[in-house]
């Protein structure tokens, strides 16, 4: 079998025996000599396949620890629509956002971070309303359902006039979007939001994170928080996920030009 097609082959195999079950999510990989052996093949060879699986997001190579199965390939992607809902799951007053049902509990995974430091990225700080170089209220975590790996980095910057009047904020909040809720409390009910998506290529810290090769794609959610007292910027959050965890659905409208081009259509003729 030519080289070219060889590792695509391999890759297949070991695909296929993933896919049923063989290795469960995060266990470890036989080494690539071991691969080579048991296939017959040149480490090069096997490198390769081990790339391509990579690169579809089934195994993840973590160095010191080697080539680890992933979970994202193992359970459906997560719909992300529009609505956003009052969290039911904790007891505490907070808001689900479209990634995650009104009663699902997420976890941290690492330790969240509620501290004071510099803005430096000028797009953020364009959305929130303040200069660059600002000291700024920033809530960090990850977070994800319980039952699952890491979902999502979350960052958030909260507008000094938020933290004034509601110190709170810089808190550990009790349940999920908590903060936000104290935000309105405060006197910025009802805070509206507005998202921004694009697809980027993750760092390496935001991949070890994630739990995701450095080679597969995420989305980035800018969310900007306006205040209900003025419209102007309070909080702006960016979510990171990885690629193959999540799809985005929409609802399209038509405008008033798509509308149909002939004065006598009735609803459902053509």
């Amino acid at each position: 079998m030519p080289v070219h097609s060889r590792y695509l082959d391999i890759a297949g195999q070991i695909r296929t025996r993933i896919e049923a079950g063989e290795w469960e999510p995060g266990a470890k990989l036989p080494r690539l000599d071991d691969f080579a052996v048991e296939y017959e093949a040149n480490r090069d060879t096997i490198g390769r396949a081990i790339a391509a699986l990579e690169s579809e997001g089934y195994v993840w190579a973590v160095q010191g620890r080697g080539i680890i199965v992933r979970h994202g390939m193992m359970r459906l992607r997560r719909p992300r629509g529009n609505l956003v809902k009052r969290n039911t799951a904790t007891g505490n007053p907070g808001y689900s956002f479209p990634s995650a049902s009104s009663a699902e509990v997420w976890k941290h995974h690492v330790p969240p971070v509620a501290e004071y430091a510099t803005l430096n990225d000028s797009r953020i700080a364009k959305l929130l309303g303040v200069p660059v170089g600002s000291s700024v209220m920033r809530r960090w975590r990850v977070t994800g359902p319980e039952s699952e790996p890491p979902f999502q980095i979350n960052i958030s910057w909260i507008h000094p006039r938020g933290v004034a009047d509601a110190p709170e904020v810089a808190e550990q909040a009790p349940g999920p979007g908590d903060w936000l809720y104290r935000l309105e409390r405060a006197g910025h009910w009802p805070i509206s939001w507005t998202e921004i998506h694009r697809a980027r290529m993750p760092s390496k810290e935001e991949a070890s994170l994630l739990e995701i090769p450095t080679s597969l794609p995420v989305l980035e959610i800018v969310r900007v928080g306006r205040s209900g007292r003025d419209g102007q910027p309070i909080e702006v959050t960016e979510y990171v996920v990885a690629s193959d965890r999540v799809e985005t659905v929409h609802v399209l409208h038509r405008d008033e030009s798509a509308e149909a081009p002939w004065p006598d259509i009735e609803d459902g003729e053509q």
